[in-house]
C-alpha cells in the first residue's frame, strides 16, 4: 500500500460523509489528475511524489463542486471534453439520446447526413455524432457566449472539420438549411422556473440558462425546438429532444400529427426513466 492509496482511502471516507454519490471514483479521479497518471496507474506514484494539491481538490469536491470543474474535463461517449464554469456538464443520460441519433443516422440511406444540434453547450452531442457517423456534417448552435467559448474549444480539438459552430438562438437558427436537414437533436433547458434541482452540483454550478426553461412548465424551449425542427427537417427526417423524467407526456404531446409529426415515441434512459422524445417529419 502506497502513501497515495492510503490518502485516497481517507479522501473516500470524507467524500462519502459529504454525500458525494461516487466517493471512491471521485477520489481516484482527483488523485490521477493531480499526479498526471491514469487511475489504473495510481499505485505507481512514489511516496516522495505525493502532491498535497490532492487534498485541495478533495476539499472542493467535498463542498460539492463538480468533479469535472476540478479536473477540467468530462467524458461523453468516446470523447474527453473541456468543461468548466459557464457550461453545462454533459450527463450520462444524454449519451443514450446521442446513441439513438447515431444509430438512426447510420441506418439512413444518406451518404453524408446533415445534422443540427440546437443548444450544443460543450459540443458533446454534436462532436459525438461527427466522430461516430462517417461523413456526417454537423451544425452546432449555441447562443450563450460562455458556453459558445467552451464549444469552440472542444470543436477545435475534436471537430475534424465536419462540425460547424453557430452563435444563434435555437428558435431562429440556420434558415439557410430549411427543409434540408436529416436529423435535429437538442438537450434544451427544461427545468420549470422556481423548481430547485436536487443535486448541489447542478443547483450551484451549472449555468441557470442551461437549466431553466421558459413558461410555467419550463417547456418553452422544447416547443421552440419543435418549431425549428419542423422548419429545418426534410420530409422523413428525424428529431430528438431531451426532457425531465416527469415531463415525458407533455413533451410527447408537443409533436402532434397535425404539425406533420409521425412515429412519435417516448424513450427511456439507462435508469428506465422517460428521458427523450423522438419523432419523424411526415412525407405527405
Amino acid at each position: 500500500m502506497t502513501f497515495l492509496l492510503d490518502e485516497i482511502a481517507l479522501a473516500t471516507a470524507r467524500l462519502a460523509e459529504a454525500g458525494v454519490p461516487s466517493p471512491r471514483t471521485d477520489a481516484e479521479e482527483i488523485a490521477a489528475f493531480v499526479h498526471g497518471v491514469r487511475r489504473s496507474e495510481l499505485h505507481t506514484v512514489r511516496d516522495a511524489d505525493f502532491d498535497a494539491l490532492f487534498w485541495e481538490g478533495v476539499a472542493r469536491r467535498e463542498a460539492r463542486e463538480p468533479l469535472q470543474h476540478i479536473t477540467g474535463h468530462a467524458y461523453f461517449r468516446y470523447l474527453e471534453l473541456a468543461v468548466g464554469p459557464g457550461v453545462f456538464v454533459p450527463r450520462p443520460e444524454t449519451e443514450v439520446m446521442a446513441g439513438w441519433a447515431i444509430e438512426t443516422l447510420r441506418e439512413m440511406d444518406v451518404t453524408a447526413p446533415l445534422v443540427v444540434d440546437l443548444g450544443t453547450g460543450s459540443g458533446a452531442i454534436a462532436l459525438s455524432i461527427a466522430q461516430e457517423v462517417a461523413l456526417a456534417e454537423v451544425h452546432a448552435v449555441e447562443v450563450d457566449p460562455e458556453a459558445y467559448t467552451w464549444a469552440k474549444r472542444n470543436i477545435s480539438e475534436h471537430g475534424q472539420g465536419r462540425t460547424h459552430l453557430h452563435p444563434e438562438d435555437l428558435a431562429e437558427a440556420l434558415p439557410e438549411l430549411n427543409g434540408k436537414v436529416d436529423l435535429v437533436i437538442s438537450n434544451p433547458p427544461y427545468i420549470p422556473p422556481g423548481a430547485i434541482p436536487r443535486d448541489p452540483e447542478v443547483r450551484h454550478y451549472d449555468p441557470s440558462r442551461a437549466l431553466y426553461g421558459s413558461g410555467d412548465d419550463g417547456l418553452g424551449e422544447v416547443r421552440a425546438v419543435e418549431r425549428t425542427a419542423r422548419r429545418l427537417l426534410r420530409p422523413g427526417g428525424w428529431m430528438a429532444v431531451e426532457h425531465a423524467d416527469e415531463q415525458g407526456r407533455s413533451v410527447y404531446l408537443t409533436f402532434p400529427e397535425d404539425n406533420g409529426w409521425r412515429d412519435v415515441r417516448l424513450r427511456q434512459d439507462l435508469t428506465r426513466r422517460d428521458r427523450f422524445v423522438t419523432a419523424r417529419l411526415g412525407q405527405d
